[in-house]
C-alpha cells in the first residue's frame, strides 16, 4: 500500500505525486541549464549536468523507476480490495486500509519536504523504496498465509504512507538536476505513468483471477525493488555552486522558511486555494459517484471502458505536453482545464456511453495537460534549495481536501440526487478554470527560460511578482 500526491497528483498532486517542468531558452530551439564548469568534481552518486535533451542514462533510470512504481502502485487498489473482500472484511476495511496510507502521507509530506531539502534526495528516495518493499512483502506474506488482520494492514498502509512523504518532496528537484528540457522530461513521465495507470489495474486483475491477491502485493513489492535499484544506480548532477541548503538553520526554522516562501508567491497560493475547491466540488465527488452512477445503469465493462478513456486522455495531454510549449503555462493549462468539465458532467446528464467515453478523453487529455504546465513553473520559478519544501507544501494542499470531498458526496447525492452532484461538478470545473484565468499572478505568470549557476531560476521579463518576499 502507497500514497503519492495527487493531481492532478494530479497527482499527482503525482500526481505525486506525479510533475512536468519545461525549459525554452528561445523560438525554435530548446537548450539546458549551464554546465556547472569550474565548480566542485562530481562525488559519490553525482555525475556532471546534462547539456541538452532527456534521453541520458540517468534520467532513463529515473523514468524506469517512475514509471514500475506507478505500475505497481495502481495495481494496489485491485489487489487490497480483492483480498480483504475474500478474507470476510467489506467496502469500509478496503476505505479504512486505504484511508491510513492517505492520512498518513498528507500528514507527513511537508515535514518530509523539509527532510528533502537538507539531506541527500536520492538517498531519501532508496529508503523509502526499501521500506515499501518490505512492508509490501510482509502483506504477501499475510495474504498468502490467510492471516489477514485489518489493524496489521492498516499499520503497514501507515508505514507506507510515511515512507510515501519521504519520497515524494525529491521528485520535484530530480528532475530538473537530470534533464536540460524539464517540460520535456516531465511530459515524458506523464505518458509513461498513465500508460501504467492503464495497465495496472488490468494486470492485478489477471492475476488476482488466475492466482490470488497475494501474488499483486508480491509484484507490487517487486516493482519498488526495481524502483530503488534504479535509483541505486543513478548518478545526480553535482549541485552547483550556491544552491546547497544551508544546515545550520533548525528543523522548525526551515519549515517556516519553507511556508515564507510558499505565501510570498500569489501564483503559487492562489493555485492551490483555488484547487481546493475543485477537490471540494468535483473531484472528490466525481470518483465514487461516477463509479456508481456507471456502474448500476451500465454495469461494470462500461464503468471500465470510461476509465480507460480517462487515462487514454491522460496519454494524449501527456503528448501534447511534450509537444506545446505556451509563453504562460499556467494560462494554457488553464484552458486545457475546462475539458475536465466533461468527466463529472456527460455522466450527470445521463448521455449515452459514447459521449461518457469522448468526455473521459477529453477530460484526462485537460487534466494531464494542467499537471505538466503546473509542476513545470513549481520546479523551474522556485529556488533549487527550498523547492522540495515548496513541493510538499503543493502536495498537503492539492490532496487535503480530495477527501473531504469524498466524504461528502454520499449525503449530498443522498439530498441533491447523484446526477444534480455531478452536474455541479461540472459547473465548478469551469468555474475554477474562470477563477485561475481571472488571477493576473496567474494568468500572466512567463515560463522561465533557463537556469542560471545559483540554482535560481532566471526571470522572464514581466513575468513575476513585484517581490518575493523571504528569498534567498
Amino acid at each position: 500500500m502507497s500514497t503519492e500526491g495527487p493531481r492532478g497528483s494530479g497527482e499527482e498532486r503525482e500526481r505525486a505525486g506525479d510533475s512536468a517542468g519545461g525549459l525554452i531558452p528561445g523560438p525554435g530551439e530548446s537548450r539546458g541549464p549551464r554546465d556547472s564548469a569550474g565548480g566542485s568534481n562530481p562525488g559519490p552518486g553525482e555525475s556532471r549536468r546534462p547539456r541538452g535533451g532527456i534521453w541520458s542514462r540517468d534520467f532513463g533510470l529515473f523514468f524506469s523507476a517512475r514509471a514500475v512504481a506507478k505500475l505497481g502502485d495502481t495495481m494496489l487498489p485491485v489487489a487490497l480490495a480483492a483480498g480483504l473482500l475474500q478474507h470476510g472484511y467489506g467496502a469500509g476495511a478496503v476505505g479504512l486500509a486505504m484511508a491510513a496510507s492517505v492520512a498518513c502521507f498528507a500528514g507527513l509530506v511537508i515535514f518530509g519536504g523539509v527532510f528533502a531539502d537538507r539531506f541527500s534526495t536520492r538517498l531519501l528516495m532508496i529508503g523509502a523504496d526499501v521500506t515499501r518493499l518490505v512492508t509490501q512483502s510482509l502483506a504477501a506474506v499475510m495474504f498468502f498465509s490467510g492471516h489477514v488482520v485489518l489493524w496489521e494492514i492498516c499499520v503497514i498502509g501507515a508505514v507506507n504512507g510515511a515512507a510515501s512523504a519521504l519520497f515524494q518532496p525529491g521528485v520535484a528537484s530530480t528532475v530538473p538536476r537530470l534533464a536540460a528540457d524539464v517540460q520535456a522530461a516531465n511530459g515524458a513521465i506523464r505518458v509513461a505513468e498513465s500508460v501504467a495507470q492503464l495497465a495496472g489495474p488490468a494486470v492485478a486483475g489477471l492475476l488476482v483471477a488466475f492466482a490470488s491477491p497475494g501474488v499483486v502485493f508480491a509484484a507490487h513489492a517487486g516493482t519498488y525493488g526495481l524502483s530503488a535499484l534504479c535509483l541505486l544506480l543513478l548518478r545526480l548532477p553535482a549541485a552547483q555552486p550556491g544552491t546547497e541548503a544551508i544546515r545550520g538553520s533548525g528543523f522548525r526554522a526551515d519549515l517556516v522558511e519553507g511556508w515564507r516562501e510558499f505565501r510570498s508567491r500569489t501564483w503559487l497560493w492562489g493555485v492551490i486555494a483555488i484547487w481546493c475547491v475543485l477537490m471540494i466540488a468535483a473531484w472528490g465527488p466525481a470518483v465514487p459517484l461516477i463509479a456508481t452512477q456507471v456502474v448500476q445503469e451500465h454495469g461494470p465493462r462500461v464503468y471500465g471502458l470510461v476509465n480507460s478513456a480517462l487515462g487514454l486522455g491522460t496519454v494524449i495531454g501527456g503528448v501534447f505536453a511534450l509537444r506545446l510549449r505556451p509563453r504562460r503555462m499556467l494560462r494554457a493549462g488553464a484552458v486545457a482545464l475546462f475539458g475536465f468539465s466533461l468527466f463529472p458532467a456527460t455522466v450527470g446528464a445521463g448521455l449515452g456511453v459514447e459521449w461518457m467515453a469522448a468526455g473521459a478523453v477529453v477530460a484526462g487529455a485537460g487534466m494531464s495537460f494542467w499537471g505538466v504546465m503546473w509542476a513545470t513553473s513549481i520546479q523551474t520559478q522556485v529556488p533549487r534549495d527550498v523547492l522540495n519544501r515548496i513541493h510538499a507544501y503543493d502536495v498537503a494542499g492539492s490532496l487535503a481536501m480530495t477527501p473531504v470531498g469524498q466524504a461528502l458526496a454520499g449525503p449530498a447525492a443522498g439530498v441533491f440526487g447523484t446526477r444534480h452532484v455531478l452536474l455541479a461538478g461540472g459547473v465548478t470545473t469551469v468555474l475554477v478554470a474562470a477563477a485561475l484565468l481571472s488571477v493576473p499572478a496567474i494568468r500572466g505568470l512567463i515560463r522561465v527560460d533557463s537556469t542560471v549557476p545559483g540554482g535560481s531560476p532566471r526571470k522572464a521579463p514581466a513575468s513575476r511578482e513585484p517581490a518575493r518576499r523571504g528569498s534567498r
